[in-house]
């Protein structure tokens, strides 16, 4: 069927539920932010494939919104299909319960399937549309499936053990500290849909969702008992042996049943509104009663252990050799063979593969090259590919997982002459990445309270850039995870603690001509020098082993102690790397490095 076909079927099944719109998110029932091919119901049913969007689907009208990322993307594929596009971030375009509002009328049902929804993006849309005098209807069979006829099947991808070597706590352990956190919280049960909340809970991983190594399943903690519901087959003796007795492991289509059950003990059950959707909620409420509150895996996950640690750091020397290789590739075969952005980006999954270790990419590699790197997160299709010159700059935010971590990077490649103005652009991101990165602050300070160092070299001259500076990063797991995040909007406020995880990435982008980046990992360490007797303090210490690119400096703007810092920075990339690469690739490398008087 094609589109149009598809929202007819659709339509006719709306009929007979007798609701006059259908609400389909990208989202899955785990709230994943990778979500799998069979759950791309939004996808199928408009013929847009961007990573975010939402379709509304009328008796007579059907639209999706989607943002600046997707403008010419959606346009194309949605022509001819029936389905308007609506671009968010502009001020004519109306947001979906406003639009709802002007095309049907007072006490018209607008349906959505409760599994994809979260709790708390369930009550805020019913709320809205209360406002509205339309109805939200949770309709439990989404309509989708019984259209989506060639629908593919879920992925049957076997779990694997993650190794204490690399987890650094049993799950013996971890249920332990999770039940501490559920008695001192007053609840006697913990339901988790958060899929790489469960991976790190039962130290498992799989190959479930794109660039997460994460297994789809349910989990349900009490304090006597932990039960993980999971397709069996996934899951092999090796598993099962890991697991021991101390976790009973149910299908997943047994969740359900259990969720009645835990209903009728009537106890009070912990669920995360942000993680968790109104379908679990719905299924609790009939006796049991609910705190909405996040989840107590989210702080324990943040914080890494010693193994983790460990792991990341050497995770992050393979990758920068990967990275140093791969710059040495592209110094000498931009201008000499036809490089484009998708085979750049290629090129670098090629050098990373070469670990026995690696696991595939963090996420798709963005490689936005002169006018794309304007594009904040741009993603080249075989469309918009385009070739690679000896000019202008090149953005390549790019990660990989490793069995022991997780990797995320941004380096902006001059490819050739750099203007004084992309210099001076340039090296104001690099004083606020400095800035960031030499940050010491008091136990108990937020991200929050950190972006403004990022930001103040280029408020100095009236610019900035539109997103946050740093998320948190999981552990052999989500290359974006919370609660940690330093971002002026997006930082729910969680303290900055020991073992966590974040990205220091400053940028400025120029629409049409050219975009910059600088990313590294930095994890957080206790700040002994500055600490004192009744006041500690906190610093970030780089796991990112990579040179910046020395061409884009303009030395003037650095002070003496930014520059000593850089040099410091590249001597410890020269001496970590340079042993494990060839002569032409460690010549390279000590030209890139070489210390800035």
């Amino acid at each position: 069927m094609n589109v149009r076909e598809r929202l007819a079927a659709l339509r006719r099944l709306m009929k007979k539920y007798k609701v006059h719109a259908y609400l389909v998110p990208s989202t899955d029932p785990h709230q994943s932010e990778y979500v799998p091919e069979f759950w791309r119901r939004r996808e199928w049913i408009s013929g847009f494939t961007g990573s975010a969007g939402d379709v509304i689907i009328t008796e007579r009208k059907a639209a999706l919104w989607t943002d600046g990322r997707y403008f010419l993307q959606a346009d194309a594929q949605l022509a001819g299909s029936g389905i308007k596009l609506m671009k968010l971030g502009l001020p004519e375009t109306p947001g979906m319960t406003m639009w709802l509002s002007k095309t049907l009328k007072r006490g018209n049902r607008v349906g959505v399937d409760p599994r994809v929804l979260s709790v708390a993006a369930y009550q805020k849309l019913r709320q809205e549309l209360d406002d509205f005098g339309l109805i939200l209807v949770g309709i439990e069979d989404n309509l989708i499936d019984p259209v989506w006829l060639d629908r593919m099947p879920a992925p049957d991808g076997v779990a694997q053990v993650h190794p204490l070597r690399y987890s650094g706590e049993s799950v013996t352990v971890k249920l332990r500290k999770l039940r501490r956190a559920m008695k001192d919280g007053g609840a006697l049960g913990h339901v988790v849909a958060a899929l790489d909340q469960i991976a790190w809970l039962f130290n498992v991983r799989g190959s479930d969702v794109q660039h997460n190594p994460v297994v789809i399943a349910y989990a349900i903690v009490t304090h006597r008992s932990a039960m993980l519901f999971v397709d069996r087959r996934k899951i092999s003796p090796e598993v099962r042996r890991a697991l021991g007795t101390s976790v009973q492991i149910r299908d997943y289509s047994q969740f359900g049943s259990a969720l009645q059950r835990a209903a009728k003990s009537g106890s009070p059950w912990w669920i995360d509104g942000g993680t968790t959707n109104q379908w679990i909620a719905n299924s609790l409420r009939s006796r049991g009663k609910i705190q909405f509150k996040p989840s107590p895996i989210t702080p324990l996950k943040a914080a890494k252990n010693a193994a983790e640690l460990r792991g990341a750091r050497a995770a992050h020397v393979r990758d920068g050799v990967a990275m140093v290789r791969f710059l040495h590739w592209l110094e000498n075969a931009v201008g000499r063979e036809p490089v484009t952005e998708i085979t750049a980006a290629e090129e670098l999954e090629g050098f990373r593969s070469r670990s026995k270790l690696f696991r595939g990419l963090s996420f798709d590699t963005i490689a936005g090259y002169a006018a794309h790197g304007a594009i904040i997160h741009y993603s080249a299709t075989p469309e918009t590919d385009v070739r690679l010159r000896k000019r202008g700059l090149l953005v390549l935010d790019s990660g990989a997982q490793y069995i022991d971590g997780t990797t995320d990077i941004t380096r902006t490649i001059a490819l050739g002459r750099p203007t004084r103005e992309q210099k001076e652009h340039f090296t104001r991101v690099l004083k606020g990445h400095i800035h960031l990165a030499t940050a010491s602050f008091p136990v108990g300070t937020s991200g929050k309270q950190l972006d403004t160092l990022a930001r103040k070299a280029l408020w100095d001259v009236g610019l900035d850039y539109g997103h946050g500076t740093g998320h948190g990063v999981g552990s052999y797991l989500s290359v974006h995870e919370g609660p940690q995040s330093i971002s002026p909007t997006r930082d729910t406020g969680a303290p900055l603690v020991p073992g966590m995880i974040c990205s220091n990435e400053p940028g400025f982008y120029k629409a049409g001509e050219y975009g910059i980046r600088i990313e590294n990992l930095v994890y957080i360490v206790p700040d002994k020098e500055r600490s004192q007797k009744g006041r500690k303090f906190l610093a970030f210490e780089n796991l990112t082993l990579c040179p910046i690119d020395r061409n884009l400096i303009d030395t003037k703007l650095l002070t003496p102690a930014e520059l000593r810092y850089l040099n410091s920075y590249h001597s410890r990339v020269r001496r970590t790397l340079t042993r494990f690469l060839s002569r032409k690739e460690a010549a390279w490398l000590a030209k890139a490095t070489r210390p800035i008087k």
